[in-house]
Formats: structure tokens, sequence, C-alpha cells
């Protein structure tokens, strides 16, 4: 409905626009202030269904008559907005500057001409009284002469023969707005007998077709930008997830974050009442590089895709997963995550790894953040150490900030630039994965032994077994 689609395509580098965002965000959070805004993206919906449905109409009066109910909801929207937004604190400057627009758009000329127009319109309006004469298959139509209500009548004169509640025969009227031919005719015929009203009511729709204000319509759209992450957040939250406003840099590569998570994968835990792993990182000084091994299905991809999450959403300046956090600022994050080989490419997957890898390097720089996840797991141990080793100092060489998860636990030692970082199990049984992410050695034949020794596969279970 909003196409928001291009507000999470554009990422920011500025570090005053992303404050501008958590400064609208906190204030949004407040419950005044949601409310006021709730309460005024509802009534714009409700213009816009007014508006839609009237284009759809085939009787000029009718279908000016629902513009009119269109402009009147809007008026009335944009005047509660500034009501309720003038009784309520705010600190956000895009906020405050929204409301001092409203106080004056609502003392222009053009608005005060509108509200008057509209509620004369009404006015006149309401005063169209007439009445239908029906006469078998002829129904004629004559301005109300203070003829008796006979409905009133005729129940009045039953009223004493009531003996309690009985059942209600009425029959509701369907409720579209599209007339059928009957109807049509009567509002024909009630128009010629108040032509001055109806003149006036087309003239108004004619000459009001502009009246959306563009700054207004602009913030109708844009804020859902706000409001719907914040809705896609709450059953998170309610779940007991943190998230924070992260400190944020476009220079400083120190970066960390305390019990962050997966967002996508804890949207589905949560709906299936499953508890939530949180995990922490940091690079600091010269480090770059987070090399993520240990077991398999231990959580390291998802890990990754944590880390490249919380930089993508602190560029779009959105709370991300967490108690708190420092972020960089990319210009891009970068993914390579293992894919089925595609026949229509002509390429094996190793080639396909390689050609994605080498575009990766071309057009990342000193400002991005790159994820790779496992890759070359499908060649030689040898190759795969070769080429790995090649990728990464690609990286370190660019200044890159990066996360590379790998089964090759030399990678962890290429330099100051890398860090360690393993996937770790339960110590007493060491097929049950823990899923949090530590800082520290790799310790892969560390886990191959005790996975040996639970399953009695050392040298010394076996030679017991051999010599019994």
């Amino acid at each position: 409905e909003y196409q928001l689609e291009e507000f999470f395509f554009i990422s920011l580098r500025d570090e005053a626009l992303v404050r501008y965002r958590h400064e609208v965000l906190r204030d949004l959070e407040t419950e005044a202030v949601r409310g006021a805004v709730d309460e005024f993206v509802a009534a714009m919906r409700t213009v816009r269904d007014d508006l839609a449905l009237a284009e759809k109409l085939r009787q000029l009066y009718q279908r000016d008559r629902w513009f009119l109910e269109a402009v009147q909801v809007y008026v009335e929207a944009v005047r509660r907005l500034a009501e309720q937004l003038a009784a309520v604190p705010l600190a956000s400057q895009g906020l405050l500057a929204l409301r001092g627009y409203l106080v004056d758009y609502l003392d222009t000329s053009a608005f005060s001409e509108l509200a008057a127009a509209v509620q004369a319109l009404r006015t006149s309006l309401a005063q169209v009284q007439y009445t239908v004469h029906i006469k078998e298959s002829r129904v004629r139509v004559s301005r109300f002469a203070g003829e008796a209500d006979y409905a009133a009548e005729v129940a009045a004169t039953f009223a004493k023969f009531r003996q309690g509640s009985v059942r209600d025969y009425r029959v509701q009227f369907p409720e579209w707005a599209e007339m059928n031919q009957v109807e049509v005719r009567i509002l024909e015929l009630v128009a010629r007998l108040f032509p001055t009203v109806f003149e006036e009511l087309t003239a108004f729709a004619a000459t009001q077709r502009d009246f959306l204000d563009p700054t207004i319509v602009a913030f109708d759209r844009e804020i859902h930008f706000f409001l719907a992450y914040l809705e896609y957040i709450k059953p998170l939250r309610a779940a007991g997830l943190s998230f924070c406003y992260p400190e944020v840099s476009a220079q400083a590569k120190d970066v960390w974050a305390r019990d962050a998570f997966d967002l996508a994968l804890a949207d589905k835990l949560v709906a299936e009442h499953t508890p939530v792993i949180c995990n922490d990182f940091s690079l600091s000084g010269r480090e770059r590089v987070l090399v993520v091994s240990g077991p398999n299905q231990g959580g390291k991809t998802t890990f990754a895709r944590m880390f490249g999450q919380l930089h993508y959403l602190a560029s779009l300046g959105l709370p991300v997963p967490g108690t708190a956090a420092r972020l960089f600022l990319a210009d891009r994050v970068f993914t390579h995550f293992e894919r089925e080989e595609n026949v229509a490419t002509l390429r094996g997957k190793l080639d396909d790894e390689l050609v994605r890898m080498r575009d990766i390097l071309r057009e990342a720089t000193s400002q991005s953040v790159i994820i790779i996840n496992e890759i070359f797991a499908g060649t030689t141990l040898k190759d795969a150490l070769f080429l790995s080793s090649h990728v990464l100092r690609a990286i370190i060489a660019l200044d890159a900030l990066a996360v590379c998860v790998t089964f090759l636990d030399e990678l962890s030692s290429l330099g100051e630039s890398t860090v360690s970082m393993v996937a770790t199990v339960v110590p007493d049984d060491p097929a049950q994965r823990t899923y949090k992410i530590v800082r520290k050695p790799p310790d892969g034949l560390a886990y191959a032994w005790a996975i040996a020794e639970k399953y009695g596969l050392t040298y010394e279970r076996l030679k017991e077994r051999m010599l019994s």
C-alpha cells in the first residue's frame, strides 16, 4: 500500500541522519505520540478509500458527495494531529518540524477556505429534505412539506398490542455504495428540487481536486517506514528480546554488540515459542575479520547473518537486536553464501564461487562489510586453504570489516586483523550444541577428540576392545 521497499534499500552513511531517525523512533515509542500518529494514518487511509470509491462511482452527485466526505475526513485528521502533537512533549527534529509545519498550514488561507467550504456544503446538504411518494410502480419526489411520519403513526397504533419482546422481522438494507436505477433517478429528482446545493457540490469537487497537501501526504507515507518496523519487532520485545539504538560511526571500525541475535530467525522462533540464543562480538584496533569455526549446526551461519543484519539495520537508522551496540555505517553489505549449481551459467560449483567472490572483491571498498559462509567446501582441504587464505588476505588488504565462517582453523591466524570465534558445545556432551559463539582460539581437534571419546573411538578405547 505504501511502497516502502525503497526505504529499506537505501542505507545511510551520514551519522546525523541516523540519529535523526533514532529520535523519531524514540518519540514514536511514547504512547501519546504513537496514538496520535496511529489515529492520523488510519484517517488518511479512510481518505484514500473514499477517493478510490468516488472514482469508481458512475452517478455524478454520488461521486461528488464521496469526494466531499474524503475532504472532510482529511480536514479533521490534520486538525486532530496538530492538536495532539501540540499537547505532547517531542524530542525529535522530525516531529518537531512537522508540528511547526501543521501550525503554519492550518493558518494558511488555502486550508481555511477548504475547511470553510466543506462545512458550508455539509450544512447545506443537511438542510435538504424531501419526500418520496410511491404509488404502485410510480415514484414521485417533492420537497418535504411537514408530512406525517407514517412509520411512527403505525408503530404508535399497534403499541398497545405489544406483549413483550418478540422477533424483529425488519430487514436491513444492504450497505453498498453503488446505487440502483431507482435510487439514481430519485437522487436526480432531488437535485432538480435543490439545484443550487448540488451545483455547489459539483463545483467544489471540480475545483478541489488537489486538496491534499504534498508534505502531509509524504509524512503519511514515510512514517509507515518507522511504524512497520516497530510493529515487526513488537512481538519479539514482548517475548523478552532486547533492541537498542546503536552508536554509529562512518569512520571508526571498532564495532561490538551485546546480546545480539538473528532477527529473521528470532521472528520464527518466537512464533514457535522456542528460546532465542543471543551472542556478543567485538572488533577493535587493527582487528577487522571474525573467523568463525566449530561444529556443524552450531549456529555459525546464524551468527554471520546476525553480523550483517546488525550493520544493515544500523545503516537504516533502526533499532538493532541486542542490549547495546556500536556499529559501522558501511557503504554496502556483501554476502557470499553457498548455493546450488546453476546449469544456465555452464559453471561448476567451485568456478561459480570463485567468480562470485571475484566480483565481490572488485566492488567492495574499505567501507564495506563482507559476509562469507563456508566457501570452497567442495574442494580439497589444501585447495580450500589456499583459496580461502587468498580471499581473506584480499579483504584484509581492503581494510573491510568481515565475517568468515569456515571449517579451516588456520584462517584465524593470518595476522592481527583476524579474530577467532568458536561455536561451542556442551562439555559433557559434545554432540549437543549451545549455539553460543565465543571468542577463543579454534579447537576443531579438541571437538573431534570429544566426539571420538563419547563414542569410544579413541586409540586407547579401540585398542582395549580389540584386546578383550
